[in-house]
C-alpha cells in the first residue's frame, strides 16, 4: 500500500523535518570533499530512514541517520562510539541544532556550519528558530515509506541507462528524492545562475523524482524535467494521461493521489518516468543507442 500523505495534515512536520535535514546536510557539505553536482552532501534512503554517506573527520569517519521507525537521530562513528537523540516528542529547530551539535562535540567532532536555511521562504537561522517544532511520527513514517518505494522505482528506471547517472538521493535543500541522468555534454550556463546552480546544472540532464509539495503544487507528486529543456518537450503526450506539464517548475507532474490507489501504481509511475525519458532525450538529440540498454 502507498500510504496517504495529505499536505495540510503534515505540513508542520514537513517544515520541521526540512530544517532538521538541512542542519545534518550542511555538516556533510562542510566536511566531505566536493563531488560533481554536489552529490557528496545529499542524503540516502536507508532501511530505517534517511542517512548521510560516510563523512570523514580527522582519523575517523562518521554517519548520521534519521531513524523513522524508532524516531531517533543516530550519529555513529567508525571508532565504535555513538550518540542518539529522541525525535518522537518533537523539538524546535533551535533545540535540535543545539542537541545535535552537542552530540557531535561529545564524539570529538567540532565544526561550524552555515546557519541560514537554503531554498526556504523567509529563512530563520537554525539557532534562532523556535517557530518550526512539530513532529508527527506517523506522518514522518509515511513520508519515509513513500521514499522507500520511490527509491526502488527510480533504481529500476535507472537500470536501463548506461551513461553517467547520479545515485538516487534525497536533496535536503528542495526536500525531494531524485535521480539525474546525463547526456555527457556540457550545458550552457544559466542566465543569473549562482555557484550552486552552475555546478548542479553544468551538464545536460534529465531528472525524475518525488517531492511532497511546494510552489504551486501543494500536494505530493512525482516529477520529471529536462535541463536545458528541448523544444517541444512540454507538448509530449504523457503516460499516464493524468500527468501534465507544470509551467512554474518547467517539467511534468504526476500527482501522488492520482496513482496511489490504482491497481498497479508502480507500473503507472514507471510509465511516467519512461515516457519523459523517451520523449526528452529524443528531442534533445541524446545518443539513444549508446545510452540505453536494448
Amino acid at each position: 500500500m502507498w500510504p496517504e500523505l495529505p499536505y495540510n495534515d503534515w505540513i508542520k512536520t514537513y517544515d520541521t523535518l526540512h530544517m532538521w535535514t538541512q542542519i545534518v546536510g550542511k555538516v556533510a557539505l562542510k566536511l566531505n570533499p566536493v563531488i560533481n553536482h554536489w552529490w557528496e552532501c545529499s542524503l540516502r534512503v536507508s532501511t530505517r530512514g534517511l542517512r548521510t554517506t560516510l563523512i570523514p573527520f580527522k582519523e575517523h569517519s562518521f554517519e548520521v541517520e534519521f531513524n523513522f521507525i524508532e524516531h531517533k537521530l543516530i550519529v555513529s562513528k567508525s571508532d565504535g562510539s555513538m550518540k542518539s537523540m529522541d525525535l518522537k516528542d518533537g523539538k524546535s529547530v533551535a533545540d535540535f541544532y543545539s542537541e545535535f551539535m552537542g552530540c557531535l562535540n561529545a564524539l570529538g567532532i567540532k565544526l561550524e556550519i552555515d546557519m541560514i536555511p537554503s531554498e526556504f521562504p523567509n529563512p530563520i537561522a537554525f539557532d534562532k528558530d523556535q517557530v518550526h517544532k512539530t513532529y508527527d511520527p506517523e506522518m514522518a513514517l509515511r513520508h519515509w515509506q513513500i521514499l522507500v518505494k520511490t527509491d526502488k522505482l527510480l533504481t529500476k528506471f535507472r537500470s536501463r541507462f548506461m551513461g553517467k547517472a547520479s545515485p538516487v538521493q534525497f536533496w535536503w535543500g528542495s526536500f525531494d528524492l531524485a535521480l539525474s541522468l546525463y547526456s555527457g555534454n556540457r550545458a550552457p550556463v544559466r542566465s543569473g545562475a549562482d555557484s550552486i546552480t552552475k555546478q548542479a546544472y553544468s551538464h545536460e540532464v534529465m531528472a525524475a523524482g518525488f517531492w511532497p509539495g511546494s510552489g504551486n503544487i501543494l500536494e505530493p507528486a512525482f516529477y520529471t524535467y529536462m535541463a536545458p529543456e528541448p523544444g517541444g518537450f512540454k507538448n509530449t503526450k504523457m503516460i499516464p494521461s493524468s500527468a501534465f506539464y507544470n509551467e512554474p517548475s518547467k517539467g511534468f507532474v504526476l500527482k501522488y493521489e492520482d496513482v496511489r490507489k490504482l491497481p498497479n501504481p508502480e507500473e503507472e509511475i514507471l510509465s511516467f518516468f519512461n515516457c519523459s525519458y523517451e520523449s526528452g532525450i529524443s528531442l534533445a538529440n541524446w545518443n539513444y543507442n549508446s545510452l540505453t540498454k536494448s
